[in-house]
C-alpha cells in the first residue's frame, strides 16, 4: 500500500519541492512531481535555476521518451501516464490519478493559502477513508527543532 504523507506549513512549495527533489535523488529515488501545467513549468526554470552542486535531472512529460526514461525527476500532468516511480509528489488540488502505483505519495501544503490548505483536508479526508495510514510533517516544527 502507498505510504502517504503530507507536508504542511510550506512558505513557498515550489522552492521546497526543489529541495525535497534534490533529496529524493540523492538516495537513487525516481521522482514523479504533478501539479499544474503553468507550476510545472515554473519548477523546471527553478530546477534549472540551482546551483552546479545542487542541480536536479529532470524533464518535463512532453520530452521524448528516452528523455522521460532517463530523468529521475519527470514533471506531469498525468502522473497515471508516467509508469512506476519510488516517489509521487502532489502540488495539484485533487487527490493524483493512479496515485497507488508509487511507493511514496507526499502532498505538499501551503503555509498561509487558506484555500489550498482546505484542498489539502479533502485530500487527507478521501485518503484516511481508503484505509491509508498518513504521516504527517509540520515544516515550521521541523524549522524550529
Amino acid at each position: 500500500m502507498t505510504e502517504v504523507a503530507f507536508h504542511f506549513n510550506a512558505p513557498d512549495k515550489l522552492a521546497y519541492v526543489c529541495r525535497l527533489a534534490r533529496k529524493a535523488t540523492r538516495h537513487d529515488m525516481r521522482v514523479v512531481i504533478t501539479a499544474r501545467r503553468q507550476d510545472l513549468q515554473r519548477l523546471d526554470r527553478m530546477l534549472w535555476a540551482l546551483g552546479p552542486t545542487d542541480f536536479v535531472a529532470h524533464c518535463l512529460d512532453d520530452a521524448d521518451e528516452d528523455m522521460r526514461q532517463a530523468a529521475p525527476v519527470l514533471l506531469a500532468s498525468d502522473p497515471l501516464a508516467c509508469g512506476p516511480r519510488d516517489l509521487l509528489v502532489n502540488l495539484g488540488d485533487a487527490v493524483p490519478r493512479g496515485f497507488e502505483q508509487f511507493a511514496r505519495l507526499v502532498e505538499v501544503v501551503s503555509q498561509s493559502d487558506q484555500a489550498d490548505r482546505g484542498r489539502a483536508r479533502e485530500r487527507w479526508r478521501h485518503y484516511a477513508a481508503a484505509g491509508y495510514q498518513i504521516v504527517r510533517h509540520d515544516l515550521v516544527l521541523k524549522e524550529g527543532a
